[in-house]
């Protein structure tokens, strides 16, 4: 997206030029899916593709902003911030909200919103908006907040305002992200580090479902309560236990499948995840892609059949890899029901496949299959 053609459109609304524009990305996740409130390790990165803000101050307290993709302005003040039923407004009011409430000096302002993330399809445009506006503010105002805190305000705003309770991996891959690698995040403490992700001769490619299953908020608040009750039993001898990430399968076995198989199924699922995370490390460290990939099959795997999250449209797509060689890995991407799979493909070869499957999936489900082109980049940063 060119810098001066957010500059102008900006300036063809408000009258003004902007001060500044910011962009943040949308993030793919490797490895590591529903380890978030375990408190696990996840590992994304951000992508080529990302929510864009201009900003410019007011000299009163009103809030105006407008959004690109909906043709539709709205404008508030600093006095009366509220969530809206309008809906998009509320993941940039909810960032203004979070820093009103930390005491820090703001004053009104215009902000034009504009972006390439596929909305739907798994890819965290809601995250990126957050970090975008929060990344922003804090350029505009100076006032002086880390990106782990701009996460943190994110992943707060979307509680708060938009009513979605999601962890904090979305957030932290668009806003420390570095290209070409990934971030290892512990999502006990935040703590984390950056891992290569150097593809050699492969590349990621997405392909989008175009579905998203009714079962998805239900599953996940159903998902949470097994994990919670298998954390509560293990509690009961051992109360040190925090998470799953403080249980053993030991613990698992002896004290949560005699009582409950729905929550050892789960459990067990999120300790090995973790397990295929670490492999899938040190692969990455290792330069070994196949290997890699193989960590992504298998994840695929128990994310259909033990943890239950997929659906038909993702292990047909995730079945069809398995059967070329050009692709050594693939699994369904994100909380589940829809959205899309990551694939490692050889390089060159992605389109083709795409355009072989496109059919296939078009005559199993007469829907359309999206195939999403990515490389990774950096966390959130000044246009100008």
């Amino acid at each position: 997206m060119e810098r001066q053609q957010l500059s102008d459109q900006f300036k063809a609304i408000y009258h003004q030029v902007p001060d500044l524009v910011v962009k943040s990305p949308g993030r793919i996740n490797i490895i590591g899916e529903h380890t978030d409130y375990n408190e696990g390790f996840v590992l994304p990165t951000a992508i080529d593709k990302a929510i864009y803000v201009a900003l410019g101050k007011r000299d009163d307290q009103e809030i105006h902003l407008y959004a690109a993709d909906f043709k539709e302005s709205f404008h508030t003040d600093l006095q009366s911030l509220a969530p809206t039923d309008k809906g998009w407004p509320n993941y940039i009011l909810g960032v203004v909200n979070q820093l009103l409430e930390r005491g820090l000096p703001l004053t009104g302002f215009n902000l034009f919103i504009d972006g390439d993330v596929p909305l739907g399809a798994g890819l965290s445009s809601s995250a990126a908006v957050e970090c975008a506006v929060g990344y922003g503010l804090n350029n505009l105002y100076d006032l002086g907040l880390d990106r782990v805190e701009i996460a943190k305000i994110g992943q707060l705003a979307e509680h708060t305002y938009a009513g979605v309770k999601c962890g904090i991996m979305d957030q932290f891959a668009s806003i420390l992200s570095k290209a070409g690698t990934v971030v290892k995040l512990d999502c006990r403490d935040l703590s984390y580090s950056y891992v290569p992700l150097e593809l050699g001769d492969y590349e990621v490619v997405l392909l989008n479902t175009n579905v998203k299953h009714s079962l998805a908020s239900s599953a996940y608040n159903d998902r949470r309560h097994s994990c919670e009750t298998a954390v509560a039993l293990i509690q009961e001898k051992h109360p040190e236990v925090n998470s799953l990430r403080d249980v053993t399968m030991d613990m698992l076995l002896e004290l949560v499948k005699p009582v409950n198989e729905d929550s050892f199924i789960k459990g067990k699922f999120v300790i090995e995840e973790n397990e295929r995370l670490n492999k899938a490390c040190d692969a990455l460290i290792a330069g070994d892609i196949p290997a890699l990939g193989e960590q992504l099959f298998l994840a695929h795997d128990a994310l259909s059949k033990e943890y239950e999250v997929s659906c038909k449209e993702l292990d047909f797509l995730v079945d069809q890899a398995k059967r070329k060689e050009e692709v050594v890995g693939a699994r369904m991407m994100g909380g589940g029901f829809g959205g899309c799979t990551i694939n490692i493909v050889k390089k060159g070869y992605g389109k083709q496949w795409a355009e072989e499957l496109a059919p296939l999936y078009q005559e199993a489900f007469d829907l359309e299959l999206t195939p999403i082109f990515v490389k990774t980049d950096n966390g959130s940063e000044l246009v100008y």
